[in-house]
């Protein structure tokens, strides 16, 4: 099942790529319940083991493919979020250090392996991806876009994703090509 849950999420992250027409530097929210993955309830039996397994996938995808992420952790730390230093260089950062049972053990397993992370309140992602009904909307561009994966579990959580457009604001639409949105 382990070998199963990283291939289920770096099948998650492509689609995402595709979908969301991600380029290099973009910053992509990531909200998990390890619990959810292992066919728990939310917030009850968070599991280290499959938050590296999974956060490990996600990370190795970015890594290749340029991309920033951010860890949203869970309601206990007000849905804070693990962000590597260099991808928000101006953010404001809070005095928290995430744990298993407070900030989740996906938020635990980023700021552990990051190579300078800081924690921060709030970023305005790219696009996101939810995993086992996390919320993560807060996190977005303040116009986010469903998008429909065909790839939308990762062991037993239902995964959600979305991507970002510009605002469209005044009487006449501005009109953009599909590269843009």
């Amino acid at each position: 099942m382990n070998n199963n849950l990283a291939l289920q999420a770096k099948a998650v992250m492509e689609e995402l790529k595709q979908k969301a027409k991600l380029k290099s530097g973009d910053l992509v929210v990531i909200g998990c319940s390890t619990s959810e993955i292992i066919g728990s309830k939310i917030g009850t039996d968070s599991s280290p083991d499959t938050a590296k397994i999974v956060f490990e996938a996600i990370y190795e995808y970015a890594l290749q493919n340029d991309l920033n992420l951010a860890f949203q952790c869970c309601e206990h730390l007000n849905r804070a979020i693990v962000v590597e230093k260099e991808a928000l260089p101006f953010a404001e950062p809070v005095n928290v250090i995430p744990q298993p049972k407070a900030g989740g053990s996906m938020a635990t397993q980023a700021y552990s392996h990051f190579k300078n992370p800081v924690v921060v309140e709030e970023v305005k992602a790219d696009a996101g991806i939810d995993i086992g009904f996390t919320l993560i909307g807060m996190h977005l561009k303040k116009v986010a876009v469903p998008l429909r994966l065909d790839n939308n579990k990762i062991g037993e959580a239902t995964v959600l994703a979305a991507r970002t457009r510009p605002k469209f604001i005044g009487g006449i639409r501005a009109v953009y090509d599909e590269e843009q949105l």
